[in-house]
């Protein structure tokens, strides 16, 4: 180095991290995502995830101080992808097409994140130690506003009468249930492990079950 030149400041993207310590925490989060969904927040380790991040452990504790700051990290994360498919039924929609298109959503959101979808079981399993207050605020909220939402078709005729929440934790469980019991389904199915040809005609058993006994279509 010669002159005033200084030496070339490592660029670091907004929250003031750096390119590699934002790949290294991604490494992370995916190493434990695997971790916490095969074996629960109980059953996983810091070495168990530092060893599937390809890392040491005091590696691995630049970036979290403890399991517990890895597991919330996770789980926060999640929140907006399992919430959106609810956030997105309209009031404005036709029922038979704003709740198809939900349960087609949701089935979809455990084709894509079933290790995500495992994660949130087991917490929820777990008695919800890390994100009881969003369960009892945000999701409560939202699951009101929709609700509310549903009501209005039923007063209005347009679906039959049904408890609108309880109409959503049904959807919840038998969609869920493809990601989270994935290895029953394919079992008895008689799948090859990742096979999940069968998304299509469960997204058309659950449109079925749900618009044909429990939607009026007029």
């Amino acid at each position: 180095m010669t002159g005033n030149a200084k030496p070339r400041a490592v660029e670091k993207p907004a929250g003031g991290k750096t390119r590699i310590q934002m790949e290294n925490e991604t490494r992370i989060l995916g190493a434990a995502l695997d971790i916490f969904s095969e074996s629960g927040f109980h059953g996983a380790t810091l070495d168990r995830i530092a060893s599937q991040a390809s890392m040491s452990k005091p590696n691995l504790l630049y970036y979290f101080r403890n399991k517990e700051e890895i597991h919330v990290a996770l789980l926060t994360g999640l929140l907006d992808v399992w919430l959106a498919p609810l956030r997105e039924i309209r009031p404005d929609g036709n029922p038979v097409d704003e709740i198809g298109s939900y349960i087609r959503r949701k089935l979809e959101s455990s084709r894509s994140f079933p290790r995500e979808s495992r994660l949130f079981a087991n917490e929820i399993l777990a008695g919800a130690p890390h994100i009881g207050d969003f369960l009892q605020t945000e999701l409560r909220q939202l699951v009101e506003e929709k609700a509310a939402i549903l009501q209005g078709w039923i007063d209005d005729g347009r679906m039959a009468t049904c408890d609108p929440r309880h109409l959503l934790f049904a959807i919840w469980s038998t969609t869920q249930h493809y990601a989270d019991f994935s290895v029953q389904v394919r079992h008895v199915l008689g799948l090859d492990p990742g096979d999940k040809s069968y998304y299509d005609e469960a997204a058309n058993m659950l449109e079925t079950l749900f618009l044909g006994q429990l939607i009026s279509v007029n």
